[in-house]
Order: C-alpha cells, then sequence, then structure tokens
C-alpha cells in the first residue's frame, strides 16, 4: 500500500509542476500588484522513520516539483528505501544533482543542514528531540523551517500527507507592482 501511495503522490505533484502559480492583486493605489511563486533555493530534508518511503516522497515531491534543489537525509532505520527509489531517479529526465541523499544518524547530520549558509530552507519531520536545536541554529542565516514539532503526520492520509501546505513551503512569494493609468 505504501508504495501504491507513493506512486500516487509522485503523480500529484508532477501535475501541481506547472500549475501552482501566482496571483494578482488590486491595490488601493493605481497598480497591480502580482505575487509570483518562486523556488525557494536548496531545501535540507530531515525524515523520521514512519512510512520511510512514503515519507520521502512526500517530501521531496513538492519540493522538486517547484524547482527546488533537496539535500535528504532518509530514515535513520531504513534508509535504503530512498537509497534504492534514487535509482528511479537517476534513470528519469531529472537533472542530476536535484535530489542528493545523506545517510546516517540525523541527530548529526540534522545540525549541519541546520547551520549551512547554503541550504536555504529546512524541512524537519523527524523526533522531536532535535527541533528545538535546529530551529535555533536556523536563525543564523535566516532559514525557513518547516518542523512538525513532534507531531507524526499520518502520511497515509491526504489530508496530513499532501497537498497546498507542501507546496507553499516550497516557495517565496515574490511581489510586483506594476503602476497603470495616468
Amino acid at each position: 500500500m505504501e508504495v501504491e501511495i507513493a506512486i500516487e503522490r509522485l503523480f500529484l505533484y508532477a501535475g501541481w509542476a506547472d500549475k501552482y502559480d501566482g496571483l494578482v492583486h488590486s491595490t488601493p493605489f493605481r497598480n497591480v500588484t502580482i505575487a509570483m511563486n518562486e523556488a525557494v533555493g536548496v531545501i535540507g530534508i530531515v525524515t523520521g522513520d514512519g512510512a520511510p518511503l512514503l515519507q520521502f516522497v512526500s517530501l521531496v515531491a513538492p519540493a522538486i516539483a517547484m524547482g527546488n534543489t533537496t539535500v535528504v537525509v532518509p530514515s535513520e532505520r531504513w534508509p535504503l528505501l530512498a537509497t534504492d527509489f534514487y535509482q528511479v531517479l537517476d534513470t528519469s529526465d531529472l537533472p542530476s544533482g536535484v535530489v542528493n541523499i545523506v545517510t546516517g544518524k540525523r541527530a548529526e547530520l540534522a545540525p549541519v543542514l541546520a547551520a549551512h549558509d547554503a541550504v536555504d530552507a529546512l524541512w524537519y519531520h523527524g523526533p522531536s528531540d532535535l527541533t528545538a536545536q535546529l530551529e535555533r541554529l536556523s536563525v543564523g542565516n535566516m532559514k525557513r523551517t518547516f518542523c512538525t514539532q513532534g507531531r507524526e503526520r499520518n502520511w497515509f492520509d491526504g489530508r496530513e500527507g499532501e497537498g497546498i501546505e507542501f507546496l507553499r513551503e516550497a516557495t517565496q512569494v515574490k511581489n510586483i507592482w506594476i503602476p497603470y493609468g495616468e
């Protein structure tokens, strides 16, 4: 069942790749504001051990669908699921370097991602014992964080494991003001 839902998630985010776009807002002055969604950049993703393949896909797919590159620390207990999945990515049209997998102990790797200046956002969905430390380390370079605060998501449930929330976390909004009239 986990494999089937992971495949469905891949198709879902492939469909969203060119549909999650910006908005046009009217303002009280004579101009139009265009809110453009753009990729955050490099997202460090640290997964937990629950539903390891589905969680990996559910976090990586929206990040890359929105144009980001990722450095992923997969399940500490079952890392081979992610490394085997990498073979699928390697034989697809995904450019090399978009998904980077680093296996090891999350307690050692996650703080490095949080403090690293070349990582623009950190998604942490592991045990809560590291959350406060990671958010504190992310402040130094104003890194965006997306942490579950120790609350385990039900990755099999579409309301918790997929959707707009993940796309929003994978993008930042650039506002462009365009004046019109005299």
